[in-house]
């Protein structure tokens, strides 16, 4: 459900500062005032939202933005990207990231938001602007007869503050309604925990975060919780704000009989930090029913990426990541939507050893439009690979690779579903290391290594594939 766009027009009251020397002169007369907040809904399940704010300033250049509004059914923000944000009670105030705090006349800017609703939930009626309530145009407001101190200047742009993946999906229209990740954040805003350890020495557990907001992961923490022993890691944490927490499918976990993984298998470094790798042997897999909590169902259209590793894998079924059966059961052809990465030829009739990136749609890991060997595949055996997939639910799919160290993806397939999968008829369960039909009652027989994912609800463009890879490019995995 969509809730029509509101369009709201403002006004601000904006202040004229000269100065010389460090000593005020006269301020101006009268300063132009106005702006344009356009507030759409633009995803909405059971329970949450997202949304998305523009701001057009139509009055004189802004250096410095602070948004404020009250929402009138209970509603919270649970996660923001291109601003920060503090909520007491339905009160609600979002100021510039910084690189976005400077609009010029007629500049726009825009944020996105994550939220968490009961009952109804109406858009918010009016916005004020720097304290200033909307007036519904643009007007003259005189000048206050001494001016306040100036907004800080915009600090550079950094790694922690660029757009990720998730940021990048939302601005395109395609939110993520899951994130996952060992190694980073996947929301520039983002600054909770990444996964869990658990400790053999006394069974204690801890959660491992990032240093800061959009960064790398704190690596340190888990080798002071660890040391002198082993650690395995028992959940990875959604980022999405939605709960979908992908924990390991064995006792204590999701259920099944399943092993956590070792949390030390493998170190890396990302943005130039340490981190460890989710890295996936058999007998080792995550699990989560996710149905409730955003994950599409049935034909509605999805796609996923994920950053894996072409040096640690193998033929068993199956290394995939994405959307799968609730039953933990083979349910039938296109029950199943995730990527699979590596060396299994299902159908026969493969070019070469791999490994692939495959699409498992349930009944079949697929190289293309058929069973049939796609003479597009190829291999992908860099250190780091960037697999995504997407799908439309009821006509069209796409396959696509690249080094998640250097240049952009490749498109293996970009046409429609295989026979028999028209429409989907997906589930929404996320399944991590592990084919569909694992792991309740058996075991995983896959390997395989993941640093980072999401699932997306929606066909991302394929310039948002683009910005996506740019980003992982960008993160600098070694």
């Amino acid at each position: 459900m969509k809730i029509p766009r509101l369009r709201l027009w403002l006004a601000t009251g904006l202040v004229a500062m000269a100065g010389a020397a460090g000593a005020l002169t006269a301020p101006a007369a009268h300063a132009a005032a106005g702006c344009r907040v356009d507030y759409s809904v633009t995803n909405q399940w059971p329970g949450g939202f997202g949304a998305n704010v523009s701001i057009t300033n139509l009055g004189d250049p802004i250096n410095g933005w602070r948004l404020s509004w009250s929402f009138s059914a209970g509603q919270t923000i649970t996660q923001l990207w291109n601003g920060t944000m503090t909520q007491s009670g339905a009160q609600v105030t979002v100021a510039d990231a910084g690189y976005n705090g400077t609009l010029a006349t007629g500049a726009s800017t825009s944020f996105g938001f994550n939220g968490a609703y009961s009952g109804t939930n109406p858009a918010p009626a009016s916005f004020t602007l720097n304290g200033t309530a909307c007036t519904g145009g643009v007007t003259a407001s005189p000048s206050p007869a001494t001016s306040p101190s100036p907004s800080p200047s915009a600090s550079p742009s950094s790694p922690a503050t660029s757009s990720k993946p998730c940021d990048i999906y939302a601005s395109g229209g395609t939110p993520c309604v899951a994130a996952h990740s060992t190694t980073r954040a996947l929301y520039r805003s983002y600054s909770g925990n990444l996964y869990q350890v658990r400790r053999s020495s006394d069974n204690a557990t801890r959660n491992i975060g990032v240093l800061s907001a959009g960064g790398v992961a704190n690596a340190a923490a888990q080798d002071s919780f660890c040391a002198g022993t082993t650690c395995v890691i028992t959940v990875v944490y959604d980022q999405s704000g939605r709960g979908n927490d992908v924990w390991y499918q064995g006792p204590g976990g999701a259920g099944g009989k399943d092993t956590p993984a070792t949390a030390t298998s493998e170190s890396l470094t990302v943005g130039g930090g340490k981190a460890y790798s989710l890295y996936i042997r058999p007998g080792n897999s995550y699990w989560r029913d996710g149905h409730a909590t955003g994950v599409p169902t049935g034909s509605a259209p999805e796609g996923v990426y994920m950053v894996t590793s072409g040096t640690h894998v193998n033929g068993g079924c199956c290394f995939d990541y994405g959307n799968s059966e609730t039953t933990r059961k083979a349910d039938g052809a296109g029950a199943m939507d995730a990527i699979y990465f590596g060396t299994s030829c299902w159908f026969g009739g493969c070019s070469g050893s791999g490994p692939w990136v495959q699409a498992d749609l349930e009944y079949g890991l697929y190289p293309g439009g058929s069973s049939s060997w796609n003479p597009n595949q190829r291999a992908f055996t860099s250190k780091f690979v960037t697999a995504m997939l997407k799908n439309n639910g009821t006509s069209r799919f796409a396959i696509k690779g690249g080094n998640a160290q250097t240049g952009g993806m490749t498109t293996l397939w970009d046409g429609s579903l295989p026979r028999g999968y028209s429409p989907m008829k997906k589930q929404g369960a996320i399944i991590l290391g592990s084919g569909g039909d694992c792991c309740a009652t058996n075991t995983n027989l896959s390997q395989g290594t993941f640093y980072e994912g999401a699932i997306v609800s929606g066909y991302p463009s394929d310039a948002t594939d683009n910005a996506v890879q740019a980003d992982v490019v960008a993160a600098g995995y070694r």
